[in-house]
């Protein structure tokens, strides 16, 4: 009788911990740690997930395009360009319409704590010692930890890539938003 229970014991602890969760798996990552390998399945993404990850990838892709552009205030072409004027033109051409200046864009979204970024974010930025408004703007264009790359144009390099942990960037930082 002892050991029937134990037995059944046994089977309900093995049975009855599981999650009742149900999750949706769709790919399969294999990762390599030291010679052996192992397979991991990834939670499926929501339909609605996979079109927010899609815009912004076009985004950030439309505005990769501009890499280079030298800087031109109020320009929104091939010739030249403004941090805002960036943001402005990979928003329209696809398709969003958006504010054509970084503090009118600072007021559209949801905001987000730093650890929420995600690509396709915006980043909002005080670069002046005496104004007092936001006066530029980022496109998230890579998350890897606590390293966030974002896509501008500066008035001295022109349309570039930089990381928000690079000690200006960073100390002129004022909100992430979210607008897709």
């Amino acid at each position: 009788m002892l050991k029937k229970s134990l037995y059944f014991l046994c089977l309900l602890l093995v049975f009855g911990c599981g999650s009742s969760k149900k999750r949706t798996y769709s790919k399969t990552r294999t990762v390599s740690v030291e010679g052996s390998t192992e397979e991991t399945t990834l939670p499926k993404k929501s339909k609605k997930e996979e079109r927010k990850n899609s815009k912004a990838n076009a985004i950030v892709s439309t505005a990769l395009t501009f890499s280079g552009t030298r800087y031109k205030f109020g320009g929104i072409t091939k010739k030249g360009m403004d941090c805002s004027g960036l943001i402005f033109i990979s928003l329209k051409e696809n398709d969003i319409s958006f504010p054509r200046v970084s503090y009118q864009m600072a007021e559209q979204g949801k905001r987000i704590k730093l650890t929420q970024i995600e690509k396709g974010d915006l980043l909002f930025f005080k670069t002046s010692k005496r104004g007092k408004r936001i006066n530029h703007v980022g496109l998230v264009v890579d998350v890897k930890g606590v390293d966030v790359k974002f896509i501008h144009s500066t008035t001295s390099r022109g349309v570039i890539v930089s990381s928000l942990r690079e000690g200006y960037w960073n100390h002129a930082f004022v909100k992430a938003m979210r607008f897709l």
